[in-house]
């Protein structure tokens, strides 16, 4: 009886440790496989993302549909603070000096990826001065069962 419980609590303990190894690899999963993909202005597809068609292809996998641009989507959804980000958020940053201009998502730790016009789909950390400097807001798109499928939790 003792190897029995032994086994299961073992067993246990795998599928668990499996599981927060995975945690964060779906988005991460599907943003690590369209790295590099060119920038292109206006563009939707992977033959070429702007920043803000990056983030409708990227959410549309998740079944969330976003408005085109990044100042519409930037009114999408609800909005998040700086402190309380997490995977999935869109984060939004003025690189023009006149609002809004550029978007990205949030893909945890201090990270976030977007369509970059010098680097195509890349990952930044939020911390780099360029995009600190930058930042203006986040918003929350995604409920409790999308972040979960984001997660890969699902």
């Amino acid at each position: 009886m003792k190897k029995l419980i032994i086994s299961i609590f073992g067993a246990a303990v795998l599928f668990t440790s499996g599981a927060t190894s995975t945690e964060a690899s779906s988005i991460n999963s599907v943003v690590n496989n369209m790295t590099g993909i060119p920038y292109k202005w206006g563009g939707t597809t992977v033959a070429g993302f702007d920043c803000s068609g990056f983030m409708r292809y990227l959410f549309n996998k998740y079944s969330i549909e976003l408005p085109r641009t990044s100042q519409q989507q930037a009114k999408a959804g609800t909005p998040v603070s700086k402190s309380n980000i997490r995977t999935g958020d869109l984060v939004f940053f003025n690189t023009t000096g006149k609002g809004i201009s550029h978007t990205g998502v949030y893909i945890g730790g201090g990270q976030f990826a977007h369509a970059s016009s010098s680097k195509g789909v890349s990952i930044t950390k939020m911390t780099n001065p360029y995009f600190n400097d930058r930042y203006v807001t986040a918003r929350r798109v995604t409920g409790q069962f999308m972040y979960d499928k984001m997660l890969g939790k699902m």
